[in-house]
């Protein structure tokens, strides 16, 4: 078996910079049926080690089509069909989605170091560079600014949705930042500081996640409980799945990292007369019971019928409104009206993801339930059985909807140990992928509607970069839940 593993791992490295004759000898040695979907003819460890090629594929594709120079400007759209890159500059949010294939990638080089000895030597330093120019072309998007919050006014540094001309000099003022941008940098520091051992990035993690924290409404209500939600950013009032269900998972993370520390941790707090006050706990505590009140608050009022998530709630007035107390000047406590929206699939994969790592670490019953009826309910809400396709399932492709689906995926991967439904997503996910990988592929992208295809007018084709990291990111994720499961 480790014999026939090797071969296919030899066999996969000479595809892994670019599309190339090899990879498409591969590909047209795969038996198929009439549909022309490639047979599952590789497991266990085969199939973790070509997963974990095409996502490098991919990965390195898209870097030579979505960058530009060396200040590692992100462009927002190629067209594989057309061959073209368009010059409109994405947000630090698709720029993310580059930090998190890298990561994927890296993660999964490591996990598998003896697996696919040669595919890690000849990537994984090439991978942590392009993971250090990348956390250096963040910088673009990083500005100063100084914010009144529920218990402080303070200087910031953090990171615009806008990219800037220069390093530190991105407008982050009112609406320009918003919190879920921070928590996705946050997600991928983390990652990148556990990958790598880099102090710096947890040093930057931790600082953003006080940032994040520091617009966590923590004025008390009529009962004497924290109003509790982070609003979508500090211009605004409404409080929004995607700026509180990202960070569950980073707040677990670094809970494991300070588990059984003295390292300890002071933050504010409102009183019953309104005062601010400090607290200071250890670290781990801290993080973690933040974790559990942030899960538990969107849990309970962002949650609707179908046991997915709404995208906000909104609050009694349009703007943040402000408070004196003692002399000092805080923003204002709103109370909330009711939760609207449409369901995005990526508000409920962070939430899967959440739950998981809160079960994980604290072996909570109520946290496996939650992983079991969110599991199915985001299987029965955002999947379809596709009508021309039997056995594939579907998932939405306008919007951003390739993005989401992909944090959705991760939710899957993060669950998937503890639920079945969650396994079977994930088989899912690969034969979308595979399926794209065998009929669509061209110039070393896939298409935004994997099941589909490209559209006859060739101009139509325009592909986000962030989807293709995406795709590359879930190949590298499916790798490593191929190799967990040879273990």
């Amino acid at each position: 078996m480790m014999q026939k593993t090797l071969l296919l791992i030899g066999a996969a490295l000479c595809c892994v910079a670019t599309l190339s004759s090899c990879e498409k000898e591969k590909m047209d040695s795969m038996h198929y049926d009439l549909e022309g979907q490639p047979l599952p003819t590789q497991q266990g460890a085969e199939l973790a080690a070509l997963n974990l090629s095409r996502a490098i594929t991919l990965a390195d594709s898209a870097f030579v089509h979505n960058f530009s120079g060396n200040t590692m400007k992100l462009l927002r759209y190629y067209n594989p069909i057309t061959k073209s890159t368009d010059n409109e500059v994405g947000s630090v949010w698709m720029y993310t989605s580059a930090i998190e294939a890298v990561n994927g990638i890296l993660e999964s080089l490591k996990d598998m170091q003896k697996q696919v000895p040669d595919l890690y030597a000849q990537n994984y330093e090439r991978y942590v560079g392009r993971l250090t120019n990348l956390y250096d072309g963040l910088e673009y998007y990083a500005g100063t600014y100084t914010l009144t919050s529920y218990t402080q006014t303070k200087k910031w540094t953090v990171y615009s949705v806008n990219r800037a001309d220069d390093k530190g000099g991105a407008n982050v003022t009112g609406v320009l930042n918003v919190y879920d941008d921070q928590q996705w940098i946050i997600r991928e520091l983390l990652r990148s500081y556990k990958i790598t051992g880099n102090t710096d990035y947890l040093a930057k993690a931790e600082y953003l996640t006080d940032y994040v924290l520091d617009g966590w409404d923590c004025t008390l209500n009529a009962n004497g409980e924290e109003n509790g939600g982070i609003t979508w950013g500090p211009g605004y009032v409404s409080k929004h799945s995607c700026s509180n269900g990202p960070m569950v998972s980073p707040l677990v993370w670094l809970y494991e990292i300070y588990r059984g520390k003295a390292d300890e941790k002071t933050y504010r707090k409102v009183d019953l007369n309104g005062r601010r006050y400090e607290v200071t706990e250890k670290k781990a505590d801290y993080y973690l019971n933040f974790a559990k009140k942030v899960y538990a608050w969107q849990k309970k009022y962002l949650m609707n019928a179908d046991g997915v998530y709404f995208d906000l709630i909104g609050a009694e007035a349009d703007a943040p409104q402000y408070e004196w107390v003692d002399g000092k000047q805080y923003r204002k406590g709103l109370a909330l009206t009711h939760p609207s929206g449409r369901s995005y699939s990526y508000n409920s994969g962070t939430m899967l993801s959440g739950c998981a790592d809160l079960y994980r670490v604290t072996r909570t019953a109520q946290y496996l339930n939650d992983v079991k009826a969110l599991s199915l309910a985001t299987f029965n809400v955002f999947a379809s059985k596709d009508p021309a396709r039997e056995g594939y399932y579907a998932y939405a492709v306008d919007g951003f909807s390739p993005w989401f689906n992909d944090v959705l995926m991760s939710g899957y991967a993060e669950a998937y140990g503890y639920d079945e439904i969650s396994r079977n997503s994930l088989n899912y996910y690969q034969a979308n992928l595979n399926y794209a990988w065998a009929k669509y592929m061209k110039n070393g992208t896939l298409p935004v509607n994997l099941l589909v295809g490209w559209s006859q007018t060739a101009v139509n084709n325009k592909v986000e970069a962030m989807f293709s990291f995406a795709y590359a990111s879930e190949y590298a994720v499916l790798a490593n839940c191929q190799r967990k499961i040879t273990e």
